[in-house]
């Protein structure tokens, strides 16, 4: 693999203009076909073939427009005045006909409305059933802005307006300044470690072509396939984190061969034949964890999984050609000027601060060890108390929130979280009109209305307005008990449905998915690393490690975002359930940029230790030489998932943090305490291969084979930058 990598530099480094303008040309015709291709993202995170997902179906085809995606436009009459007041009931009615006339609305209900009624029993606070044409998740922007425009507009009347509901809920953004912040110190770090500013606007600039193309491919397949909308937001953080790593990766490697001597033609060759060989096997690792997402046999999961793993596919080719070709345009100028006519030097620097962690950490190697998976595991507590939902809550001072404050005030917390029970059958309205009775007695049901049914007295509905909130537990148990009470209801058969319905089918697949989905991760870590490095042990601690890396991230995840500790350094709205998604994706990507790690700091000890050093000295040696190249790394990764926190949708914030924790534990104790802590322990014993598993092929992610003679990189001729001359 090195040779040929070896040979890929060369080739991209020889003809390197044409490269560069390959890739641009990509980027511009992607971009050229988003605008004229795209479509619309999707809100909707619904399973085929759950209770739920299937009685949301049959409502649309049994009832049509009342199938469609629901807005709530809360009302309150003016303090000491009710919504009953004539002046009043006349601006209700103005309201009610400007919402039904809105573009895409079929129907707006009104609260007054003698036959059904939606009003507190003070008749201070009402609210209007607004019911588009399209389906929950596919309300266009233009037809959502409209219904808020209609909302702020009649706040400056007599009635205090606000909405709410699934279909004035925005798909999450990307490129807001809080993302921004985290590129701008993405850079500050590249240019400290780089000594350059022009080198580290290379190694962005590569990088944000990469992440350019992947975003811009996802836009152009929702013109033709249903995506979420987080997917883009998902692939872009995912995408940038990693594109600036590979490119680091290689150009540190690059900047080491000259330093070492080499001409510009060789050192690209080397850099792409060894940092680039550990580029691909990390990249692979993330793809191969993100395309295995599709276990949970959840559409928009593996659409999510598919679509970041072709960014990082796009991040690992544009790191194996135009950052070579970049590279060879910039030549000796990729260093310091004092460093461009100074004499060889070697890459095997023995002081500094890490230097000294390293010695420290394996010399004391028994206490960091231990000190290190305590604190991990006090870290990770919280997690034996996740909750996890799908039903988002909306930013604090958003008219989300304040409807729904103004709809408890007036009829309690379930009326944001209202269920459906769908009766199906020859006998569907006559036991609807029975089961109500039933249903009333439930404990945790605050009001059952009467039945609706459709033209045909084929189905009913059956609304239920449960005493707590969407995201409480008790909510989620009623869901159980509704569906116990009704499993064998005579003359009809009973579904229950709504969002919190929907929520607790999509958490409970999940769960079932994750232990098989976990299983998979580790297994694959084990056989990869194995492969990579010739060991059993190794990968053993690399796996352990990751295992304490994820139950710390959403530990931390957990004490933030479900207990509300130090919620004011991620700007945290309100406290809840976490995003049924975050445990599965927090795993999946982790688990790739966990061994990216491991792949570039192990692989420089086993280099060493291959080539005869003592196997303690090979661990402070490998760690001396990448890790400076991991902590700039993992400096940027943190940069850029936090930077999605502080100003981030309520959907990715959570995930975006796990991710940003995850990182800073992988990288500054899990691989640089951890890791070099229990391969010193181990000794010369990290290294064993069982002979049965001798027959193992030889990756050679180090580049042994790029240091024989023959090798075809090494003689490249020596290329001189235009600078140069």
């Amino acid at each position: 693999m090195a040779v040929l990598l070896s040979r890929l530099g060369a080739s991209s480094h020889r003809h390197r203009v044409a490269v560069v303008l390959v890739w641009l040309a990509v980027l511009a015709g992607g971009g050229a076909a988003a605008v004229t291709l795209a479509g619309e993202t999707s809100d909707s995170f619904a399973i085929p073939g759950q209770e739920s997902t299937t009685a949301l179906e049959r409502i649309g085809a049994q009832f049509g427009a009342a199938g469609g995606a629901t807005a709530q436009v809360a009302l309150a009459a003016p303090e000491g005045g009710t919504l009953a007041e004539p002046a009043t009931a006349a601006a209700v009615g103005e309201l009610v006909a400007t919402l039904g006339g809105l573009p895409g609305v079929v129907s707006a209900s009104n609260p007054l409305d003698p036959a059904a009624p939606t009003v507190n029993r003070e008749l201070t606070t009402g609210y209007s059933t607004v019911t588009f044409a399209a389906p929950v998740g596919e309300v266009p922007a233009e037809q959502r802005e409209a219904l808020l425009a209609a909302v702020a507009d009649a706040g400056d009347g007599p009635l205090t307006v606000e909405v709410t509901g699934q279909a004035v809920q925005a798909p999450p953004h990307v490129g807001g300044p809080a993302e921004v912040v985290g590129v701008v110190v993405a850079l500050v770090v590249l240019a400290v470690t780089y000594g350059s500013l022009a080198v580290a606007g290379m190694n962005l600039l590569t990088a944000l072509v990469g992440v350019g193309i992947g975003v811009l491919g996802i836009t152009i397949a929702t013109g033709s396939t249903d995506l979420s909308s987080t997917t883009p937001v998902l692939a872009a953080m995912l995408g940038l984190a990693v594109g600036i790593d590979y490119a680091l990766f290689i150009v540190s490697r690059f900047r080491q061969e000259l330093r070492s001597g080499a001409d510009v033609g060789t050192a690209v060759a080397t850099a792409v034949g060894t940092a680039g060989s550990a580029v691909v096997t990390a990249g692979l690792t993330v793809v191969i964890a993100l395309t295995g997402l599709s276990v949970a046999g959840i559409p928009f999961l593996t659409q999510m999984g598919l679509a970041a793993a072709a960014t990082i596919v796009v991040a690992v080719l544009v790191a194996l050609t135009l950052v070579p070709a970049v590279l060879g345009s910039l030549g000796l100028r990729a260093l310091p000027k004092r460093q461009r006519g100074a004499a060889p030097t070697s890459p095997a620097a023995g002081r500094g601060f890490l230097a000294g962690w390293v010695t420290t950490v394996t010399r004391h190697r028994v206490p960091a060890l231990l000190l290190s998976v305590v604190a991990l595991g006090v870290v990770a507590v919280p997690l034996a108390s996740m909750q996890t939902t799908l039903v988002q809550v909306p930013p604090e001072d958003s008219t989300q929130a304040r409807a729904e404050r103004l709809l408890a005030e007036g009829f309690g917390e379930g009326v944001n979280g209202p269920l459906t029970v769908l009766f199906e059958g020859e006998g569907a309205v006559p036991a609807a009109t029975a089961a109500a009775g039933e249903v009333t007695a439930l404990d945790g049901v605050a009001l059952v209305s009467p039945p609706v049914p459709n033209a045909d007295g084929s189905a009913a509905l059956l609304p239920v307005v449960p005493a707590s909130g969407p995201t409480d537990p008790a909510t989620e148990q009623l869901v159980v008990d509704l569906r116990d009470l009704l499993a064998g209801v005579d003359g009809a058969q009973a579904s229950v449905t709504g969002a919190t319905a929907v929520s607790v089918d999509v958490a409970a697949s999940l769960d079932a998915a994750l232990p098989v989905y976990l299983a998979l991760v580790v297994g694959l870590a084990l056989v990869l690393l194995v492969l990579v490095f010739r060991s059993l042990l190794v990968p053993l601690v690399g796996v352990l490690g990751f295992v304490l890396t994820v139950g710390a991230a959403l530990g931390a995840t957990v004490a933030v975002f479900q207990w509300g500790w130090l919620g004011g350094l991620v700007n945290l709205q309100g406290t809840g359930p976490l995003i049924s998604l975050t445990p599965i994706l927090v795993i999946g990507i982790l688990f790739g940029l966990a061994m990216d790690y491991q792949v570039f700091l192990v692989s420089r000890m086993h280099e060493a230790h291959a080539h005869g050093t003592a196997p303690l000295e090979a661990v402070r040696a490998g760690f001396r030489q990448a890790a400076p190249v991991v902590v700039a790394a993992a400096l940027i990764m943190f940069s850029v998932f936090a930077g999605f926190v502080p100003a981030g949708d309520a959907t990715i914030k959570s995930i975006a943090f796990a991710l940003a924790a995850g990182i800073a534990v992988d990288a500054f104790v899990v691989r640089m305490v951890l890791v070099p802590a229990a391969l010193a322990l181990l000794g010369g014993r990290a290294w064993w291969l069982p002979h049965w598993l001798r027959w193992l092929p030889v990756l050679d992610v180090e580049g042994v084979a790029l240091q024989r003679p023959a090798a075809p990189a090494a003689r490249e001729p020596q290329t001189v930058g235009a600078g140069e001359r």
